[in-house]
């Protein structure tokens, strides 16, 4: 009985062992059974997965174990049919007595290695053990190491890839690396780019090749062997191989430097090219107006000494219309041939400048005499003058230049540019393709125009305009047939001659508006004449280039409450000179309207009969040139002769203007014309008076 008892006590002592022993383990441990039956586990495993002592028992299946770990969340990842299938066959897959190791991210972000191996007739001994920090440090020193390699990866591709040369030396000038690009720029040998290489080696190798300084061999040696000591930044420009290099060195804190090696030849060449595009013209390569300047002003300190220099303006006459009526791209030859044409015309030390659309400027000097000027003004004159020829096409233009001299007409680039745009201006004046040197009184009339333009702009504001009538005698009816209105223009009680401000009304673009107001103010007059009395009213060609033309008559017709057949509208011979479509178009509307379409000043301009064959005018007024010479020449009676012969072949209503005389009456009611217009008949008159004429 005392050995049972004691058999008995010696077997709770060595069952108390082993709970201590399972205790004391700093791991979680637990046996299962061959059946998967649990043997015995310890209170870290259970505190690893948040087991109470409650829920664990001896004999208990690891497939209830595994329902109650993944029903407290500690498996996240997955189910509990597919781990317990996993786990099992992970047991099974191991009865060799091997230690199995895995490990899994539980709950909480920890991860939990697990050990077992397999013993036979116990089952399967697992190790459970929380390596979170662990995990932590390897991933941390996993991930330095990964930023080493992608630093030291970087490293190589800063220095073998940048685009330029890179150099590091000791303070002993030793070579200690450099990289491709750095070999590639001076082609340099294997063995000079061998770590520990003199660099002064180096540099006595390339000189030897070619290498070129500013400062010379010599000096450029002893610079580079006082780099370290002096420790402070440096940069040269050197030439080698027909390149441009820049070096810059830059000291380290051991006396040690880097440098660096940059081919800018491209870079200086893009500068060059720039420098050159500032200051040049990009269609003709010509210098522009910011050259043109600077070369005047060098040119001020001569002239304050009399030394004599010239200044042109030279515009191109009739280059819109090539724009408008050939295009853009043909403008743009146009402009390039004419540049060259113009420098032909030059001298080395003249200067030739684009200043801007088809305006240039040329600079002479120095010159003796206003001659030498006058001879190189024909010979660009007669140059340009000379018909193009480009894809096909034949171009008529001309060249009007203005010029002004220095010291005489003025030392300062300002003043010999103003005037010499003044003369350009008088040239342009005098009917073009032609020259004209500065005179003191153009300035004046300048000033004369500047004051017609201000006053323009506000004459309509202040009711200084209004219309006067010139009537127009049937010859067939005997009777007043027309009036033509006329503008007048009373400012600060003086009259300006329509032949004064009808110019500058159409450069500025005025005569749109003025040219309407008259419109609407002849129709509203002419509305209280005799119905079987019409009106006649000029318009501008540049009227014609609003768009709103045509709306413009409808509504001052209708303002009027007039009959569109009571309306004539007179235009010249240079409205047609391009045969615009849009002014056709125009044309034929108005006249469909029932507004009868007139030409005026017939005979005078360059391609008359074509022009009545482009479009069915309704009258033709022979211009009044021809009545001056009625009476003493021949030449004029034919002319009118011929003119009203074509009007009554065309169906068209001819009208002679400026008859003054009775004989001049007579001989043109000889021929057949159809009306008279002239002083003989009546002076210019207010609308109201029309019916007691």
């Amino acid at each position: 009985m005392q050995a049972e008892d004691a058999g008995k006590e010696q077997t709770l002592a060595d069952a108390l062992l082993l709970d201590a022993a399972l205790e004391a383990i700093p791991f979680g441990f637990c046996v299962w059974s061959p059946q998967f039956r649990m043997v015995m586990w310890n209170r870290k495993y259970r505190d690893i997965y948040g087991f109470t002592l409650a829920q664990l028992w001896r004999g208990m299946t690891l497939e209830e174990v595994v329902e109650l770990s993944v029903r407290l969340g500690n498996h996240p990842r997955t189910d509990a049919q597919t781990f317990y299938e996993q786990y099992t066959a992970g047991l099974l897959g191991n009865r060799a007595g091997e230690r199995v190791k895995s490990r899994e991210l539980v709950q909480d972000g920890r991860w939990i290695e697990t050990a077992h191996v397999y013993s036979v007739g116990l089952g399967w001994v697992v190790t459970h053990e929380d390596v979170s920090e662990q995990v932590a440090r390897d991933q941390l020193q996993q991930k330095r190491e990964r930023e080493l390699e992608r630093q030291n990866l970087r490293l190589d591709a800063a220095v073998n890839n940048i685009s330029q040369g890179l150099v590091m030396c000791d303070s002993l000038g030793r070579l200690i690396v450099c990289n491709q690009p750095y070999a590639n720029i001076y082609k340099l040998p294997p063995r000079l780019l061998r770590p520990g290489t003199a660099i002064e080696d180096i540099l006595l190798h390339l000189f030897d090749r070619g290498l070129e300084t500013s400062e010379g061999r010599d000096a450029y040696l002893e610079w580079r062997r006082d780099v370290g000591s002096r420790a402070e930044y440096g940069k040269k420009i050197h030439q080698f191989a027909g390149r441009t290099i820049m070096m810059q060195q830059h000291p380290m804190k051991d006396g040690g430097w880097v440098t660096t090696h940059e081919d800018i030849t491209e870079q200086r060449q893009n500068e060059e090219r720039i420098r050159h595009l500032a200051r040049h013209d990009a269609l003709t390569d010509l210098p522009n107006r910011i050259e043109f300047l600077e070369q005047m002003a060098r040119t001020e300190a001569g002239a304050r000494r009399g030394e004599v220099a010239a200044v042109m303006f030279i515009d191109l006459d009739r280059f819109k219309a090539v724009n408008d009526t050939l295009g853009h791209a043909i403008g743009d030859e146009v402009l390039k041939q004419v540049s060259a044409r113009l420098w032909g015309a030059t001298r080395e030390t003249d200067v030739l400048a684009r200043l801007g659309g088809d305006e240039f400027s040329l600079l002479i000097r120095p010159i003796d005499t206003p001659e030498q000027v006058a001879r190189v003004a024909e010979r660009i004159v007669k140059s340009i003058r000379a018909p193009i020829h480009i894809d096909g096409q034949q171009i008529d233009i001309g060249v009007s230049i203005g010029i002004a001299m220095a010291p005489g007409d003025g030392i300062e680039a300002d003043t010999l540019m103003r005037n010499a745009d003044l003369a350009l201006y008088k040239a342009k004046n005098e009917g073009r393709s032609t020259f004209h040197f500065f005179e003191s009184g153009m300035d004046a009339a300048l000033q004369q125009r500047r004051a017609i333009e201000a006053g323009l702009r506000q004459a309509l504001a202040n009711d200084e305009l209004h219309l006067m009538f010139q009537p127009i005698f049937g010859v067939r009816e005997n009777a007043i047939t027309c009036a033509e209105a006329l503008l007048r223009w009373e400012h600060e009680g003086q009259i300006i001659s329509p032949a004064e401000f009808i110019p500058i009304a159409e450069e500025t673009g005025l005569i749109v508006s003025i040219g309407e107001w008259v419109l609407r103010q002849a129709c509203q007059l002419a509305a209280d004449w005799p119905t079987n009395a019409r009106v006649a009213v000029n318009l501008s060609p540049v009227q014609f280039k609003s768009q709103d033309l045509v709306g413009q008559v409808r509504s001052a017709l209708a303002d009027a409450g007039m009959s569109a057949s009571r309306l004539e509208l007179e235009i010249t011979e240079s409205l047609l000179l391009s045969e615009n479509e849009q002014t056709l178009a125009s044309l034929h509307e108005l006249r469909a309207m029932g507004v009868r379409i007139c030409l005026d000043d017939f005979g005078t301009g360059y391609s008359s009969l074509s022009y009545l064959r482009s479009f069915p005018f309704d009258k033709i007024k022979i211009d009044r040139t021809f009545m001056r010479g009625l009476t003493t020449r021949k030449d004029s009676l034919a002319i009118i002769q011929a003119i009203v012969g074509l009007g009554q072949s065309l169906g068209m209503t001819t009208t002679a203007e400026g008859i003054e005389t009775q004989e001049q009456l007579e001989m043109v009611q000889a021929q057949g014309c159809d009306e008279i217009q002239g002083y003989l008949f009546s002076p210019r008159f207010r609308a109201k008076s029309l019916s007691g004429c």
